[in-house]
C-alpha cells in the first residue's frame, strides 16, 4: 500500500516537472525568436546604413603628396569603413559607359576631378555625425566639395528610430509576460510540497536548510527548459536559412552565442528568484493558511 502511494507521488512529481520544464522552454522559445529578431535587426540596420557613401572632390590645384596625406588620414579615421579613390580619368570612363559614348570628345577636356569614396561605420550614419564629418573634411585645403544624399539619410535615421523603439516595445512586454508565466509555473510547483515545506519549518529547519533545494531543483528545470528552448530555435534558423541564406543566420556565431547564453542565464535567473519568492512566501503562512 504504502509502495504503490510512493509511485504514485514520485509519478505526480515528475509529471509537475515534465510540465515545468515544458512551460520554460515554450516561454523561452518565444523569448529566443524575439531575442534573434532583435540582435539581427541591428546587423540588418548597420548593413543598411554602411551602404551610404560620402564623397569628396579635390581641387585641381591640389598637389599628389597633400592628396596622399589626406587619404591616409581619412583611412586612419575612426569614422571610416572602407575608402576608394577614383582618379578624373576613372571617373569619365565610369560616365562614358553609363551615358554609352565618350563625351570627352564633345568638351575636349576632363571635367571630373579626382574623388574618394568613403563607406562609414554604422555608428556614424546620423544626420548630426555626418555633417559634423563634413564640416571637418572642408577645413582641409585640398577639399573642393563634400557631398551624400542628405534626405536618404534622414529618412533611413527616421525609420530606424521607429523600428528600433517598437522592437523593444514588443520586446519589454514578452520578456516581462515571460517572467510572469515562468515564475506562475514555478510557484505551482512548490505550492503541491507547501505542506513539506511548512513541516521541515516546524521541526527547526531553518529557512535557507529548507530554500536551497527547491532553489538547485528549479534552476535545474530552468537550464533543462532553455536547452530545450535552444534546440528549437536554432532548427528553426536552419529552416530559415535555407529559405532565406542571404540573412546568413548560421554564420553570425557571435549573435547566435550571445542569443543561446542569454536564453540560459534568464532561465537560471526566473527560476532561481521565482523559487526563492515562493518558498518564502509559503514559510510566512500560518499553518491553517496553507488549505486556502
Amino acid at each position: 500500500m504504502t509502495t504503490s502511494f510512493e509511485k504514485y507521488q514520485k509519478r505526480k512529481l515528475r509529471s509537475s516537472y515534465v510540465s515545468v520544464v515544458i512551460s520554460i522552454a515554450l516561454i523561452l522559445f518565444l523569448v529566443g525568436i524575439l531575442g534573434l529578431l532583435v540582435l539581427k535587426t541591428k546587423k540588418i540596420t548597420d548593413h543598411f546604413k554602411e551602404q551610404i557613401v560620402v564623397t569628396v572632390y579635390f581641387k585641381d590645384i591640389a598637389i599628389d603628396t597633400e592628396v596622399a596625406s589626406f587619404k591616409k588620414e581619412v583611412e586612419k579615421a575612426e569614422y571610416t569603413k572602407s575608402m576608394t579613390f577614383i582618379s578624373r580619368e576613372q571617373a569619365a570612363e565610369e560616365f562614358s559607359k553609363d551615358i554609352g559614348e565618350d563625351f570627352l570628345k564633345f568638351l575636349g577636356k576632363n571635367p571630373l576631378k579626382d574623388a574618394i569614396d568613403i563607406v562609414l561605420n554604422a555608428d556614424y550614419v546620423a544626420p548630426e555625425k555626418i555633417e559634423a564629418i563634413e564640416k571637418k573634411l572642408l577645413k582641409n585645403r585640398v577639399v573642393e566639395e563634400v557631398s551624400y544624399d542628405k534626405p536618404l539619410i534622414t529618412l533611413l535615421t527616421q525609420n530606424i528610430q521607429k523600428v528600433s523603439f517598437w522592437v523593444l516595445v514588443v520586446s519589454g512586454v514578452l520578456t516581462f509576460m515571460a517572467v510572469l508565466l515562468i515564475n506562475n509555473a514555478i510557484r505551482l510547483s512548490i505550492y503541491s510540497k507547501r505542506f513539506t515545506i511548512k513541516t521541515m519549518q516546524l521541526v527547526g529547519a531553518t529557512r535557507s536548510f529548507i530554500s536551497i533545494p527547491f532553489i538547485k531543483q528549479g534552476v535545474k528545470l530552468g537550464i533543462i527548459g532553455a536547452l530545450i528552448a535552444n534546440v528549437v530555435v536554432f532548427a528553426l534558423v536552419i529552416y530559415i536559412n535555407k529559405f532565406l541564406p542571404e540573412l546568413l543566420l548560421l554564420k553570425d556565431y557571435g549573435i547566435l552565442l550571445t542569443l543561446f547564453s542569454g536564453t540560459i542565464l534568464l532561465g537560471i535567473l526566473i527560476t532561481a528568484l521565482s523559487t526563492f519568492f515562493a518558498t518564502q512566501r509559503f514559510l510566512n503562512l500560518r499553518t491553517d493558511e496553507l488549505y486556502y
